[in-house]
């Protein structure tokens, strides 16, 4: 497979999706993200609109760069939905919840090996916070697919997300 040609030109130190999340308070939601994930605000990329309010913001988390500005009035709440991949799941989850994440989905084991659990921050973005384990093999992770226990972490998982977009 060839590479894609639409990583021609793709700046030092972004990747080739580059998320946004648009906030109402994104000096509020940076500092969740540090406290959380610890984000940090990558200097020199903060630009303010005329009125105070953030235009353009990028914070670093892992080797990702985010990018964040503040909404416009009446501007529609925008929920982002990010993965975040980590060492510990568990660790990062409740570092989220004490940063002031509410939880949506407790960290689960899923039958690929993964461990999973997703929050809402307190500007209502959802994180997938998420391990993956090395050296689960492929028939052990078919084994694992027909696992009651693992069928019922699945369907948990899916159902913890649907009730937290049906309270939208």
């Amino acid at each position: 497979m060839s590479e894609p040609k639409i990583n021609h030109g793709l700046p030092q130190g972004y990747g080739t999706v580059t998320p946004w999340i648009i906030s109402k308070d994104s000096a509020g939601l940076i500092t969740f993200l540090e406290k959380a994930f610890g984000a940090e605000e990558k200097e020199g990329s903060r630009i303010y609109n005329q009125d105070g309010s953030i235009g353009h913001v990028e914070v670093l988390i892992g080797t990702s760069t985010v990018m964040l500005f503040d909404s416009f009035p009446n501007w529609p709440p925008t929920r982002a939905f990010l993965r975040l991949y980590v060492d510990d799941a568990d660790r990062v989850y409740q570092q989220a919840l004490d940063a002031g994440a509410r939880s949506v989905t407790r960290v689960t084991e899923l039958f690929w090996g993964d461990r999973v659990g997703r929050v809402a921050d307190p500007f209502g973005n959802i994180w997938w916070i998420q391990s993956t384990p090395s050296g689960i093999s492929y028939e052990d992770i078919q084994q694992r697919s027909q696992d009651p226990a693992m069928i019922k972490a699945m369907e948990y998982v899916q159902r913890s997300l649907i009730e937290e977009l049906s309270n939208l």
